[in-house]
């Protein structure tokens, strides 16, 4: 028979022992709060008095545990590897949800990755955006989403909800945003798997052109960067090429990856990599 949640009570309680050096104090409180599935930002809404700095980090170590238990039941990986994403959006979808609520601290209250996204298509169609053009300009020609310069490898670039929430991401975030949005409105809008540096393509009078959203959504003529003497035969397959879901995902948990292990998380980086084999 599975033990109980705390209910609010004892709750705060636990919240009162977070920062007791007592071992068996210590391990009783974890095992409390992992039955709460990893994340209690809802019910931290409710109380009237904020964590501090400390209580944040203690907290978010002691929800992390059952947040990894819960990535590895609820990873579904297609039957075939990344492959066999192909157009599989919705599957796609779903396994980015599932990573952006491992990421997430779980005492920030915020929306889940589909609710945050379908209100930014919501959001865009009630602006009267009916193209892919004006879509990137809604998005990145202002300060709605810009580039995490200061925190490059930061992993929470890879938690899409987080990013929204923010209004920052890496290179791959933001094109994922663009392109998941963009879906929603029946929208034209490829992911490019340029090495070092991942961008989007729409085209516009049937010219394709690249967009690079870490840079504002700046746009870029397909033609004149295939010209650049300095790009190789690889760099110029890939400008013409559109990335499709398994693809972008395998590309996105190398760069979490490498963020967790910059981080000093070697767990999680391994969790990461276990992933990552799911999709061979």
């Amino acid at each position: 028979m599975h033990a109980a949640p705390p209910a609010s009570e004892e709750l705060d309680a636990l919240l009162r022992l977070i920062d007791d050096e007592t071992p068996a104090v210590r391990e009783r409180v974890a095992e409390r709060l992992a039955l709460c599935g990893g994340d209690i930002s809802e019910w931290l809404a409710t109380r009237p008095h904020a964590l501090n700095k400390q209580e944040k980090a203690l907290l978010t170590e002691m929800l992390s545990p059952p947040r990894r238990e819960m990535l590895v039941r609820e990873w579904i990986a297609p039957s075939g590897g990344a492959a066999a994403l192909q157009e599989d959006w919705e599957s796609f979808e779903a396994l980015l949800r599932t990573l952006s609520d491992f990421l997430h601290d779980g005492i920030t209250l915020r929306q889940p990755l589909s609710d945050a996204l379908d209100l930014l298509a919501e959001e865009a169609g009630e602006s009267g955006i009916t193209t892919a053009n004006e879509l990137r300009v809604f998005l990145f020609n202002g300060t709605r989403l810009i580039g995490n310069q200061e925190k490059y490898y930061d992993p929470r670039n890879s938690d899409l909800a987080w990013s929204i929430a923010e209004g920052r991401s890496n290179p791959i975030g933001l094109c994922l945003i663009y392109m998941l949005v963009a879906r929603r409105l029946n929208l034209e809008v490829e992911g490019v798997n340029f090495p070092g540096h991942f961008m989007c393509r729409i085209f516009e009078d049937g010219y394709p052109i690249i967009i690079d959203c870490f840079d504002h959504g700046r746009l870029l003529l397909q033609q004149t960067l295939l010209e650049n003497p300095d790009l190789d035969r690889i760099q110029r397959n890939m400008l013409r090429l559109s990335a499709d879901p398994g693809t972008i995902l395998v590309r996105l948990l190398n760069n979490l990856n490498e963020a967790m292990v910059q981080a000093k998380r070697t767990e999680d980086a391994r969790l990461v990599k276990e992933l990552l084999a799911t999709l061979e």
